[in-house]
């Protein structure tokens, strides 16, 4: 789901900001984009896709370097697919566009790289895209930190609190926010796309700076506060106790399981889609150390 991001500077560019257009999608730390003309993936050399042949390894796919997303693709392909009457195999792919026109177009059999929501976004940049969010297998650890503070109480007035600069996951922290009571959303909207517009209680006069991933765990000390990602601020050597708030994230941002959609009904999707409800599934999220505290069980 990342790529390294150049320490930020001394400023951290940052920009406080009230209200921003959505021409960009932003994710992961990757930008999505029309498809291009020449990106293709040659993953399948025939024209059959794998999905459609009996027996055919299935590729599932996330984006290179996601340990945690690796190890729960190779615990279902060992431990689990077998007893589905299917191979399943794990490849990573550079940036979104390339995995989703991968996934889209039968070259890989699925991917657990990404939330409802931002697969929304990815079929609106990329109209001929065709993926269906399967079924939900994870939530990802997300939550308020701060080095300065211990308690969500402990917030003072006027703190500078960071947020993602990718709109689905700006909105999911906005929630975060809420949940913690230092600011009142609209309750009109769907709050699944909020953005800071849409507050309509700030009695902290909190201030916000929208940062991606990598760079906002490595702001930590320059921020009162900041909502993000397990996974990118232990990556920054970050102590869990420094996340002083992390509710159950929202049902829309689960990591889904999500397939070609002209695929859905093969026997080999759906039987891909069985591994990945069965219950051994949940339970090594919730034992495994691998993903302890980054891929979060459905249920906590």
């Amino acid at each position: 789901m990342s790529t390294s991001t150049p320490p930020p500077t001394t400023d951290h560019g940052f920009e406080l900001t009230k209200r921003r257009r959505w021409p960009w999608i932003v994710g992961g730390a990757v930008v999505v984009v029309g498809v291009a003309a020449a990106i293709t993936v040659p993953l399948v050399t025939t024209s059959t896709s794998a999905n459609e042949i009996e027996g055919a390894t299935l590729t599932v796919v996330t984006a290179e370097g996601n340990a945690a997303e690796e190890a729960l693709v190779e615990f279902v392909a060992e431990e689990v697919a077998p007893k589905y009457g299917i191979s399943v195999e794990f490849r990573g792919l550079s940036d979104s566009t390339t995995l989703n026109s991968a996934v889209s177009s039968g070259e890989v059999a699925g991917t657990i790289y990404q939330h409802k929501l931002w697969l929304s976004q990815v079929l609106d940049a990329n109209p001929d895209f065709r993926e269906t969010a399967a079924t939900p297998v994870f939530r990802w650890g997300f939550g308020l930190w701060s080095d300065k503070y211990a308690d969500v109480s402990e917030i003072p007035d006027g703190a500078t609190i960071s947020l993602y600069s990718d709109p689905a996951n700006e909105a999911q922290g906005l929630q975060i926010l809420e949940t913690a009571g230092l600011i009142t959303l609209d309750d009109s909207i769907d709050k699944s796309y909020a953005t800071q517009d849409d507050i309509v209680e700030n009695p902290k006069d909190l201030q916000f700076v929208l940062l991606d991933f990598a760079a906002q765990s490595r702001a930590l000390p320059d921020l009162d506060a900041a909502v993000g990602y397990t996974e990118y601020y232990l990556a920054a050597g970050i102590p869990i106790e420094q996340q002083i708030y992390a509710p159950t994230a929202p049902d829309d941002f689960a990591g889904q399981l999500t397939v070609g959609t002209d695929y859905l009904d093969t026997p080999n999707i759906q039987n891909l889609i069985a591994a990945f409800k069965d219950p051994a599934v949940q339970e090594f999220l919730a034992t495994d150390p691998t993903v302890k505290g980054i891929l979060l069980p459905l249920d906590q």
